[in-house]
């Protein structure tokens, strides 16, 4: 029996030699933009296995996404376009020391003993982190701004995802999601139209995303 994270150190060597010279010639010529689309496929699918209930599904979803991870981190060791070098223990280290600051009951000498107090911890963690990639994104070169409700949402993301982001964003400050709902509904654009569903939706405890899916089925099997 291997031991625990062996054959995930084969997983980085068989990247590794799939991109090196010698190996695959579609692997060596990838970049990180040609690759992304794979990233995004990849993550649905296994959002699909999880709901098949299938084990083995799920192991072969989740081999396809961590090749996306191992992918883009062998893909940035070559620091293409002149950008900074990064490789997969960097990947790894950053994401151990993200864990053990947000688990500081874990980690250090926080206190969190149910899960409110874990959730009160987690809010403070997330603001200074918010503040440190502000900063950080200050000394890059100027970009167009971002409305705050927006910050930190990928553009890529499902806009149902998306609107729920935003709108947990709203409830979270107070904002009352029926009045949204109602002033939404009376726009003539169908974007303002279908947000305010989405309003509804999560004002009910459900989401847009969830009552879309369930709608498809009925229809396609009506």
């Amino acid at each position: 029996m291997s031991r625990p994270g062996e054959e995930l150190l084969r997983a980085v060597a068989t990247m590794d030699r799939l991109r090196s010279p010698g190996g695959c010639p579609w692997d060596a010529e990838q970049t990180h933009q040609s690759l992304t689309r794979y990233v995004v496929e990849e993550a649905h699918e296994v959002v699909e296995a999880i709901e098949s209930g299938s084990r083995e599904d799920l192991v072969e979803e989740l081999g396809d996404l961590l090749l996306q991870v191992l992918f883009q981190a062998r893909v940035g060791q070559d620091g293409l376009g002149g950008a900074e070098p990064f490789d997969i223990d960097d990947v790894a280290a950053t994401l151990v020391a993200k864990l053990e600051r947000r688990h500081p009951h874990v980690f250090a000498d926080g206190d969190a003993s149910t899960p409110a107090d874990v959730e009160a911890a987690w809010e403070r963690i997330k603001a200074e982190e918010k503040a440190a990639k502000a900063q950080r994104a200050a000394r890059r070169p100027a970009a167009e701004p971002v409305p705050p409700l927006l910050h930190d949402i990928p553009r890529s993301l499902p806009s149902t995802l998306a609107a729920e982001k935003i709108l947990a964003r709203v409830e979270r400050t107070g904002g009352d999601l029926t009045a949204v709902a109602d002033t939404l509904a009376a726009s003539e654009d169908p974007g303002d139209r279908m947000l305010a569903e989405a309003a509804r939706c999560r004002a009910a405890g459900t989401t847009a995303d969830d009552a879309l899916r369930a709608a498809l089925t009925r229809f396609a099997t009506t």
